[in-house]
């Protein structure tokens, strides 16, 4: 049981650290103090290494194939054992296929690298909003005018259309015409881990059920009779079925944060935002740019998004991504 405990404070430290983080960049003061922590480590040595390695998408599969083990290996014959519906215990093998194949799609497809030969033709696509987008802006490493909504990704060291983040598991940018895959990879990653959580959850509360395991009395430190209470529950089946609940430990809290990430990406995907643009708005949803400087005699310019068309429309620029044009609007 002293192992739960840790295990549980190690989580709860994780979470605070994530969130802490999180906190942090968003604070100018404290924003600064972590970049000036980051310099410490010469980051920059790093880019280059980041952007030519695998190391995030073999440890991506790594764990992903663990958990499948040990699903198959346990949970899937125990349940079988149990007379759980099939086509339930198999739909995460349906779920992992269509995964890994959105997850190849996302790794390969070219995210929209803005060269000299389209660099006119990205241009025309997204109007410049003169905040948080200037039209005469140029990008200082690839010698290109940036059009709206692009970003010279220091990872890979290239300019890409509307750049949303750089993902280290799938070892490329976020794009134009890739966050279509992203999306549907990262939907079934979630509903994937969660339907093993829920299998594994409903094997062992079934177990408990079918033993009377809830009645049963023990004595305590004193020579009393005690009914099992949850805590004991948890640590009967922790010592009967160690790799099962420690499964079932990592997948639910995986699809909690997969699950907050997924509805955070699905937001930005129906009000026509990227990630960059999030991060680069206030506190405030994004409702005034701190890139641009203010000074008590100049009015302050205020960022909005221009690019929002309603909800379908939205949508399916993502899924079906095209080239818009838009009209040069008569002075």
């Amino acid at each position: 049981m002293d192992f739960l405990v840790l295990f549980l404070w190690y989580l709860a430290f994780i979470l605070v650290t994530v969130i802490l983080i999180c906190i942090c960049s968003k604070t100018p003061r404290l924003k600064g103090l972590a970049q000036e922590g980051a310099q410490c480590w010469d980051c920059k040595r790093m880019l280059p290494y980041l952007a030519n390695n695998h190391i995030f998408i073999v440890l991506h599969l790594v764990l992903q194939g663990t958990v499948y083990v040990e699903y198959t290996w346990e949970i899937l014959g125990y349940c079988q054992d149990l007379e759980f519906s099939l086509s339930y215990l198999l739909l995460p093998y349906l779920l992992l296929i269509v995964n890994l194949v959105f997850f190849t799609l996302t790794c390969v497809t070219n995210p929209g690298t803005i060269t000299k030969a389209d660099e006119l033709l990205f241009l025309q696509v997204y109007e410049f909003d003169n905040v948080m987008f200037p039209q005469n802006a140029r990008c200082s490493t690839c010698d290109l005018r940036k059009p709206a909504r692009s970003k010279h990704c220091s990872v890979c060291d290239r300019c890409v259309h509307r750049f949303d983040h750089h993902c280290v598991w799938v070892n490329n940018c976020i794009g134009a015409w890739n966050t279509r895959y992203f999306l549907t990879y990262l939907s079934t990653l979630t509903v994937s881990t969660a339907t093993i959580a829920a299998v594994s959850a409903a094997f062992l509360v079934h177990l408990v059920m079918v033993s009377d395991l809830y009645q049963e009395m023990y004595l305590d430190d004193l020579g009393r009779l005690q009914e099992m209470d949850f805590v004991l529950i948890i640590q009967y089946l922790f010592l009967s079925f160690p790799r099962i609940v420690f499964l079932l430990g990592f997948v639910l809290v995986l699809s909690f944060l997969l699950g907050g990430y997924l509805c955070f990406v699905i937001y930005l995907a129906a009000t026509n935002q990227t990630t960059n643009e999030w991060y680069r708005g206030d506190w405030t949803w994004c409702q005034h740019c701190p890139l641009v400087a203010r000074s008590q005699s100049a009015d302050p310019k205020v960022y909005r998004n221009i690019h929002s068309r309603g909800l379908w429309s939205n949508l399916g620029e993502i899924f079906l991504p095209a080239l818009p044009y838009y009209q040069k609007k008569k002075k």
